[in-house]
């Protein structure tokens, strides 16, 4: 499939999971064993056998050959005898910052390309900060956010971006995504990042810090740059002439697009504004959506801010690790994610307007997610990349780039760009 001396392309780390057997699913589905070379990998065998006799199920006996390894989360040597196994880990862990950290620095060290799901801004700063300069020396590509945060965001800015240079010789000085959900639901894996972020946030003043700073992800030379937070509270867009809501994965999208912009040398400007929301809808009704979501957003944000009723939470209300959407309301749920791009250059002093449109037919979560980041580890395995870097703690767009969008094509999950005003 691939040049390489790995006896695997692609090792799926966590496939007992709720996310990670969906991930297999896929892989299965797609790609079967004849296309891909690739194995489950655990802390359990037995479970992973599970899982492989479910795939067989599914997709036909060929899959009773996929391997099996077994390690664990915190023994390092386990992890590098799995990494240095295989060109890719694809990885559904989480939360990261309690179960991933070895896993990264095992990857680092072989030069195995890695790619996972992670949302945890504070963590994605924590690898950035120990292992960008190694993963650059051994080659290995780290590529955090490859499910629905952030690969919409990321890659849309990326696509519109290209788009502008190539209609009008020049790039949007800003851009701004609006994002709609319909159905779909959250699992215990993601509720259990968000609550163990802030419960180090509680304990860790630095965490707290980086949680703040809206450039959290950025290189030195620009960490302190000027840059707006993420939406708070209501808003409404007239150019769109929609209410908007703050928009839970805001605060990991913007930092991450703003990485890809400084990690791709800048060519959106040192002053490039990248925000995003949640569409509600126009009128009173639209109004009314957006004011109690952000109500919402906001009393959640204040009681997991306060150990007893973060752990009460925790405990009573919020879904538990493994626990996710049935299978109904995967398939019957879908976003759109519609960027809209502002630029003017000494050609078209007037300005132009271009937008992207991302959209995905099942639920953004799990259906939808479980293909990107399955993609995302094709595009690393495979070398289908457009990147300036042979290395690093990357994005999806500077790690892998433009290709994951062809990758994705036909799989429920699309990305078009076109021209709104301008260049008359």
């Amino acid at each position: 499939m691939s040049e390489h001396d790995r006896d695997y392309d692609v090792v799926l780390w966590g496939a007992t999971g709720f996310t990670g057997r969906l991930v297999a699913d896929y892989l299965a589905g797609r790609y079967g064993t004849t296309d891909l070379d690739w194995a489950l990998a655990g802390r359990s065998e037995d479970r992973l056998a599970a899982v492989r006799d479910e795939v067989v199920a599914d997709h036909g006996d060929e899959l009773a050959s996929l391997d099996l390894l077994t390690g664990d989360a915190f023994d390092r040597e386990s992890l590098d005898a799995i990494a240095e196994r295989t060109a890719v880990v694809c990885t559904t862990v989480g939360p990261y910052a309690t179960f991933g950290s070895e896993l990264v620095a095992a990857c680092v060290e072989q030069g195995t390309h890695y790619c996972d799901l992670a949302g945890e801004v504070h963590w994605m700063r924590r690898m950035i900060d120990e292992h960008h300069d190694r993963a650059t020396e051994t080659g290995a590509r780290i590529v955090h956010g490859c499910g629905f945060d952030s690969v919409p965001s990321d890659l849309g800015t990326l696509l519109l971006q290209t788009h502008a240079e190539e209609q009008f010789g020049a790039y949007c000085d800003e851009v701004r995504g609006l994002v709609s959900i319909r159905g779909g639901a959250f699992s215990g894996g993601t509720v259990a990042s968000m609550v163990e972020m802030y419960r180090e946030g509680a304990a860790d003043r630095d965490v707290r810090r980086i949680l703040a700073v809206p450039r959290a992800l950025d290189p030195p030379e620009s960490r302190d740059a000027r840059a707006e937070r993420p939406q708070r509270g209501v808003s409404y867009d007239r150019e769109r002439d929609t209410w908007t809501a703050p928009f839970v994965m805001a605060q990991i999208n913007e930092p991450v697009v703003r990485r890809s912009n400084a990690l791709l040398g800048y060519p959106w400007g040192h002053t490039f504004r990248y925000g995003e929301a949640l569409r509600t809808g126009d009128g009173v009704t639209g109004a009314a959506t957006a004011a109690g979501l952000a109500a919402g957003q906001g009393l959640l944000a204040g009681a997991l801010a306060v150990g007893p009723l973060r752990e009460a939470l925790d405990r009573y209300v919020l879904p538990d690790p493994g626990d996710g959407p049935d299978e109904e309301t995967i398939e019957g749920s879908s976003f759109q994610v519609r960027l809209r791009g502002t630029g003017a250059s000494d050609e078209y002093p007037g300005g132009y307007t271009v937008e992207a449109t991302v959209r995905g037919d099942r639920d953004p979560g799990y259906g939808s997610t479980c293909r990107m980041l399955g993609e995302s580890a094709i595009c690393l395995a495979r070398g289908e990349v457009d990147s300036p870097h042979d290395g690093g703690v990357l994005t999806p767009a500077s790690g892998i780039g433009l290709p994951l969008i062809d990758r994705l094509e036909g799989t429920g999950v699309s990305f078009e760009a076109e021209t709104v005003a301008g260049g008359d």
